[in-house]
């Protein structure tokens, strides 16, 4: 398992992918507010609307609004104004842009505490930062002792090697 340190950098990195992820569909599958007195290029997304479209009014042509939105729908014109045709996403309906959204929202939501509680789980959070050095310096100490430890232990190892060899070399092979 990876230190603190490299799990909260990870936690960063992933919080950053998930908020670019975030805003990327945010950009693409958003229906854009109309412009008044533009064509709406998303008109065949919107639900059917009692009021004209287009120059058509519904009670001229009672499923006429229906069949455009079907017919552009199922046949997008092949101009670059149109996202089907241009290859870009095409917007979401509204309810599901919105539960979408609280979806990306509760992700990044959780990812922060994830990170909230691996920073309150850094040591020397809370402590001052002379006690902090004090620490450090108490652990150099118990450094340097074991470091004595292991060099004696060495020095030990070498003379019993030195002795086995010498026992070894002692003994006559009959």
């Amino acid at each position: 398992m990876a230190d603190r340190l490299t799990q909260l950098q990870d936690c960063l990195d992933q919080l950053a992918k998930q908020m670019y992820a975030s805003l990327m569909y945010t950009l693409h599958h958003s229906a854009p507010l109309p412009i008044p007195g533009q064509p709406n290029q998303y008109e065949h997304l919107l639900p059917i609307t009692n009021g004209p479209t287009n120059g058509i009014t519904t009670h001229d042509t009672p499923n006429a609004n229906a069949e455009q939105q079907q017919a552009a729908a199922a046949n997008p014109p092949a101009n670059a104004d149109n996202p089907a045709r241009s290859g870009s996403p095409v917007p979401d309906p509204p309810a599901v842009f919105a539960s979408t959204l609280r979806e990306l929202a509760r992700d990044l939501i959780v990812k922060e505490q994830q990170i909230e509680a691996l920073i309150a789980s850094l040591p020397g959070i809370g402590t001052s930062e002379k006690e902090q050095v004090e620490r450090i310096a108490e652990l150099e100490r118990q450094l340097r002792e074991v470091e004595e430890e292991r060099k004696e232990a060495v020095r030990e190892k070498r003379e019993v090697l030195r002795r086995l060899d010498s026992a070894i070399v002692g003994v006559k092979i009959p």
